[in-house]
């Protein structure tokens, strides 16, 4: 298991230096996630929201609020419904630095630029078909709902889109 210190605990934008370990990252489990070439990689975190990583990249998070030009169907579901949001396009934390808590770190992390944004909804897809039980528990644990459902990529995936209001009071729901 990789042990992240103190300060490696602390999220940090990903930069130019890390892109090609956020793809091999990002790429390696395609089941749960899309994949990504890597020119396409440095245009969406040139648009994103939030794209930050843990420690040298054991795990990092990229999302995207309305502003993006962004095509993916889970993105363009989120727009088609809400004005304003923040849509986490994937989160990934390496294998071996798991049971850490580090996706609820980048999340907390996230929510907390999205509330000093003016945002009041994160949202998200959690693939059904195939299923993901690990993000289902992950997301229900933070009390993200469902809001949706689709079937994208011509029937090849099936998935849940779940939202979480967030407080603007200074705290998180």
């Amino acid at each position: 298991m990789q042990k992240l210190s103190s300060a490696d605990r602390l999220p940090t934008p990903i930069t130019a230096d890390v892109e090609a370990a956020v793809l091999a990252l990002n790429n390696a489990p395609a089941v749960e996630l899309s994949w990504l070439e890597g020119g396409r990689l440095g245009a969406l975190l040139g648009q994103s929201f939030y794209a930050r990583r843990l420690g040298h990249l054991a795990a990092f998070l990229i999302a995207f609020d309305e502003r993006a030009d962004y095509d993916s169907p889970n993105y363009l579901w989120f727009r088609q419904r809400y004005s304003r949001f923040v849509y986490v396009d994937r989160i990934v934390v390496d294998r071996a630095a798991r049971q850490q808590g580090l996706a609820r770190l980048l999340y907390q992390d996230l929510f907390r630029q999205a509330v000093a944004a003016g945002h009041q909804i994160v949202g998200c897809e959690v693939n059904s078909d195939p299923p993901n039980p690990a993000s289902d528990a992950f997301h229900a644990g933070f009390g993200f709902v469902e809001v949706g459902r689709a079937s994208i990529h011509g029937g090849v995936k099936s998935v849940r889109y779940l939202a979480y209001r967030l407080e603007h009071e200074g705290s998180l729901r």
